[in-house]
């Protein structure tokens, strides 16, 4: 059993834990989330269930806690199981190193206190949803990058991970049979090729996706995936448009390639 421990959303005690659980094969772990736990009775609440659970389990409980109040920590500290807490770990040698104290305030990593970074954050998100799929907006002079690729090739979540993780202006277009056959990009996208960025997946991985939306027709067939992804890939190359394949990476994973790659700056940080 993992418990992720939090006295606001819990996001950040998530991300912590299933970077670290990933690495270990073979584990199947269940994972419980405790978030907003700002007051003592809850975090004594929050001890009695890992203690419950270290004796209906034959491990102890792993619990990554993200607490900030040193009250709560010490509270937390006191129930059965593996302790990792990052804040105990750093904030008093970053605090040495700095020569200031740290604040002890939940909340400010995830909370809205930038509210400019807030602000552009949403502000991209409506952009990449007005450019979805060569959406009617179309308004490439302020995108910061065009996705281009086929469809169901990750676009769509790819952008509107950049948007609300970075504040990322993206927007994205779907490459159909009509550049297909002609061999052309459209002029919209041409008038912005250094925005353009492609995605391109493996066919067996395409057809089953497609076949979850769609499992009859030409759309979903092994046929149709492999000379929409030939061709899409002769256009990136023809163009030379850069481009990834997204088969075996995450939303995250590829944001930060197409980052790499093309140097967009991130408007605002995590």
């Amino acid at each position: 059993m993992v418990f992720f421990i939090s006295d606001q959303t819990g996001v950040t005690a998530e991300t912590l834990g299933h970077s670290l659980l990933t690495q270990f094969n073979g584990q199947d772990f269940r994972q419980v989330t405790l978030p907003f736990i700002d007051t003592e009775d809850k975090a004594r609440e929050a001890v009695a269930r890992i203690n419950q659970s270290a004796i209906d389990h034959t491990l102890r409980p792993i619990v990554f806690s993200t607490l900030v109040h040193v009250e709560l920590r010490q509270i937390i500290s006191q129930a059965d199981g593996l302790h990792l807490d990052p804040f105990d770990a750093f904030l008093a040698e970053l605090g040495q190193e700095l020569g200031a104290e740290p604040t002890h305030e939940p909340g400010r990593a995830h909370g809205m206190r930038d509210i400019d970074a807030y602000m552009k954050r949403i502000e991209a998100t409506n952009f990449a949803l007005a450019n979805d799929d060569g959406g009617v907006s179309r308004n490439y002079a302020v995108a910061d990058v065009i996705l281009v690729g086929v469809s169901r090739s990750g676009k769509t979540p790819t952008c509107l991970y950049l948007a609300m993780q970075y504040g990322v202006y993206a927007a994205n277009y779907p490459l159909t049979d009509e550049e297909f056959e002609t061999g052309k990009l459209p002029a919209i996208l041409l008038d912005h090729k250094k925005k353009l960025f492609g995605l391109t997946i493996q066919p067996e991985r395409l057809k089953h996706i497609r076949r979850e939306r769609r499992s009859m027709g030409r759309y979903s067939s092994a046929q149709q995936v492999r000379f929409e992804l030939r061709e899409a890939e002769k256009l990136f190359k023809r163009h030379g448009i850069p481009y990834v394949d997204t088969t075996e990476f995450s939303i995250e994973e590829i944001a930060s390639r197409i980052l790499d790659s093309t140097g967009v700056e991130r408007r605002v940080r995590p």
